[in-house]
């Protein structure tokens, strides 16, 4: 009992530190969970076209000379998002960060995303990404809208207090016998049941059944915080194999041919025809590779394909997809999939979902917890008070 009191205190110290990151977290990640689904219904007249009749694609350069003088000299564009389905439009982002900064306004210089039409070549609308309401979302989740110097290890050290908070509260919930687990597992509320007791059943029920879950989608952001922990799962994965890293490869600099987009789109979709959109990275020199990140709407990232190209001559130079995997990259493939719940497809993104918003309440419901013992403890502790008339009463009897 007493190691039990010791958890307590800890449990509620620990909650209370870490209450407001834990919380922010919780209701950014509900809204993480579905970015995907919900963008394109938000944003339906940036991210789709009308086709025209006998419709014929622009060149995927004269769409990125299009939106580079959209955007300016002084933003180089970096990426080309082309979606092939014939009415969506191609994006082109700029991006600068000053990793040294505090405020995610300094931290983020510039970030922007130009939306073209493919068939006419009109840039559709030139989006401050900066302050993009989606973005800021997945900034507080990452950030709290700090840079990640110092807002990223916030989150950190959250999240390994949160973890520290599951396990403790799970010693906490154990019932002491079989008459206690009755009402440690459902919700046994009658008319004259009052709200702190149901506030401590949401608190301890909601937080028993999401807990696998919650542990699962810490472990797996902890694992982007820490180099050292995302390595030893590699090497566990492979078998107590230390990861080797793939030498860096080249374009041929010997090859006076300009920087050729179209032919590495058009060997992109011969080599990963299953793929829905295409991520082209716009090299910085004559010798950098080009990036080609093949995703398939509606899937897991872990299926998505990753290939390096010659930019001069569209040659494939590498490539890599998830069955070529040993198994540490499959782990770390796995990663960002199974922290949005994605590897289950729809019903795993839902579950992380209500996982969040339990996330999110427990800091709330554990707040209230603490605030209604502490005043019935200052209530007990009040000394009572005599009414003028029991004064009275007294004085009289005395003298009688």
């Amino acid at each position: 009992m007493a190691a039990k009191k010791l958890i307590g205190k800890m449990h509620l110290w620990l909650g209370l530190s870490s209450g407001l990151v834990v919380f922010i977290l919780g209701l950014t990640g509900c809204l993480y969970s579905f970015i995907e689904e919900i963008k394109p219904l938000v944003y339906r007249d940036r991210m789709f076209v009308e086709v025209p009749a006998a419709a014929k694609r622009l060149p995927l350069d004269v769409l990125r000379a299009n939106a580079q003088i959209a955007v300016g000299e002084n933003h180089p564009v970096q990426v080309a998002e082309v979606n092939l389905g014939a009415n969506r439009t191609v994006s082109f982002r700029a991006l600068k960060v000053n990793p040294e900064a505090i405020l995610y306004s300094r931290y983020m210089e510039y970030y922007y995303r130009i939306y073209v039409n493919p068939y006419t070549g009109k840039v559709v609308k030139v989006e401050n990404t900066k302050w993009e309401f989606f973005q800021m979302v997945v900034t507080l989740h990452v950030s709290l809208m700090l840079g990640p110097k110092v807002g990223g290890q916030i989150v950190t050290w959250s999240v390994v207090i949160f973890v520290i908070l599951l396990i403790s509260g799970i010693i906490l919930w154990w019932p002491k016998n079989k008459a206690a687990a009755k009402q440690r597992f459902s919700f046994k509320w009658k008319d004259t049941t009052q709200w702190k007791r149901k506030n401590y059943d949401l608190h301890n029920i909601l937080g028993f059944y999401a807990m696998i879950l919650l542990l699962v989608v810490s472990f797996t952001g902890l694992i982007w915080c820490f180099e050292w922990l995302n390595k030893s799962v590699q090497w566990m994965a492979n078998g107590g194999k230390s990861m080797e890293q793939p030498a860096p490869v080249f374009s041929d600099t010997t090859n006076t041919n300009a920087f050729a987009p179209d032919k590495i789109l058009q060997a992109a979709v011969q080599q990963d025809p299953h793929a829905n959109t295409l991520f082209i990275s716009i090299p910085k020199d004559n010798k950098s590779a080009v990036f080609v990140f093949g995703r398939k709407d509606k899937k897991p990232l872990y299926t998505n394909t990753r290939s390096q190209y010659d930019q001069h001559t569209a040659r494939l130079l590498s490539t890599t997809s998830f069955a070529t995997m040993n198994n540490g990259e499959k782990a770390h493939a796995l990663n960002y999939d199974l922290h949005v719940g994605s590897v289950l497809g729809l019903p795993g993104k839902i579950l992380v979902f209500f996982a969040s918003l339990i996330a999110a309440s427990l800091p709330l419901t554990g707040f209230y917890i603490w605030w209604g013992r502490k005043n019935k403890k200052t209530a007990k502790a009040k000394p009572k008070q005599s009414t003028p008339a029991r004064k009275k009463l007294v004085i009289e009897n005395v003298k009688v």
